[in-house]
């Protein structure tokens, strides 16, 4: 007999503390495990810091593809699942790294595009749960294609749901210590026409001419008089459709599309933007940076080698399994990035088993289960012999 090192009311004890210690690791200390390990970067180069060092630094969290789950085809405890996860990677970023910006970069919502108003209102309720924030952190969401549906879904009714949620506009400029970040609706950059793309591209138009005014060194100009007036540094491009490519053949890295997806073509203006969009924002805006998302998978591009864009990875299990997000040390001078990654699920899921069948082996040891169950085994092994 195996000895009792224990009474069974302490065993019991025992076993229900180890139970919660597991709890607790796999939904709230292995978030804090894996993002203490990500620390912004050094925006100014060792050869640069003598010149750079004046120009204030931003602290810049870049995310997307959050996708919270609608009443349509949300199935009750994969939202529990995955938005706790997105909850505490989100929570735990906030405590730990304390960025002065975030940008989630489109389809915030699934089925934003379908949600009747009752269902979009418990979408948000849900959406300001999970990504509530400090005071000094500013939150601003860019549209995607699932919040108010591919260009040929897409009305006015959404879009202006959506704006007045989220206080944006489908063309808009934030600039933070000197650093001009141009928020696009991508998903009215069809070319076709179309009342909402006219106005996406008129304010568009404006937008880059304010800009190029204040880059310029004679403000003065006549055709500049009365534009709004920016920080005079090219800007930092951010959308929820890539620019255009062919395919993502050329992405590395552990969070790139898997093998039998890269070599998959894009579909323009439903994978990515098209060819003629692409060329015009690049003419428009000449951006030093392009942040975006939609493929839910990690690549960099370079754009006429010149212009750089960043797919940043989707930031939910449901759509990947090791989720990241990006974080940017950015100045009106210079920028660095880095990722960040998130807990795997699968690793969760992997010491949520290996816990529990060790526990059920003691258990069963504890109670002298197991040595009765061995006893049959091999008595039927016996009689098989014997037969």
């Amino acid at each position: 007999m195996l000895p009792k090192f224990c009474g069974r009311g302490t065993f019991v004890i025992a076993l229900i503390w180890s139970l919660t210690c597991v709890f607790l690791f796999c939904e709230f200390l292995i978030y804090y495990s894996a993002i203490f390990q990500c620390v912004w970067p050094d925006t100014v180069p060792q050869s640069n810091k003598g010149r750079e060092s004046s120009a204030p630094v931003l602290r810049a969290l870049f995310l997307a593809d959050t996708h919270l789950l609608g009443a349509i085809r949300g199935h009750w405890f994969d939202k529990l699942r995955r938005e706790w996860q997105m909850e505490r990677a989100f929570q735990t970023a906030m405590w730990l790294l304390r960025p002065e910006i975030v940008f989630i970069l489109g389809d915030v919502f699934d089925e934003g595009k379908w949600s009747s108003p009752k269902n979009w209102e418990d979408d948000v309720r849900r959406f300001r749960q999970m990504f509530r924030h400090p005071n000094d952190t500013e939150l601003v969401v860019l549209v995607g294609n699932h919040d108010i549906g591919f260009h040929y879904e897409m009305n006015l009714f959404k879009l202006q749901r959506f704006e007045k949620v989220f206080n944006v506009t489908s063309a808009r400029v934030v600039t933070k210590k000197g650093v001009n970040f141009v928020l696009v609706n991508s998903v009215a950059l069809h070319g076709d026409g179309c009342y909402i793309c006219q106005m996406v591209e008129k304010e568009l138009i404006k937008i880059s001419h304010a800009l190029n005014c204040s880059i310029q060194s004679n403000p003065m100009n006549e055709r500049c008089l009365g534009l709004e007036n920016f920080p005079s540094t090219r800007p930092i491009l951010l959308q929820h459709y890539p620019l255009y490519r062919v395919s993502d053949a050329e992405c590395t890295g552990e969070d790139a599309a898997a093998p039998e997806e890269k070599n998959l073509v894009f579909k323009e203006q439903y994978d990515v933007l098209s060819q003629e969009a692409s060329r015009k924002l690049l003419w428009w805006f000449r951006p030093r940076l392009i942040l975006s998302g939609h493929t839910h998978s990690a690549c960099e591009v370079l754009h006429r080698e010149t212009f750089l864009e960043v797919s940043v990875p989707s930031f939910s299990w449901r759509n990947r399994n090791n989720p990241s997000f990006i974080l940017g040390s950015i100045s009106s001078l210079n920028f660095t990035l880095s990722k960040c990654f998130l807990p795997r699920e699968s690793t969760v899921i992997s010491i949520y088993c290996f816990a529990s069948a060790l526990l059920i082996i003691l258990t069963l040891f504890y109670f002298q289960l197991l040595k009765g169950m061995l006893h049959c085994v091999s008595c039927l092994v016996s009689k098989h012999k014997s037969l």
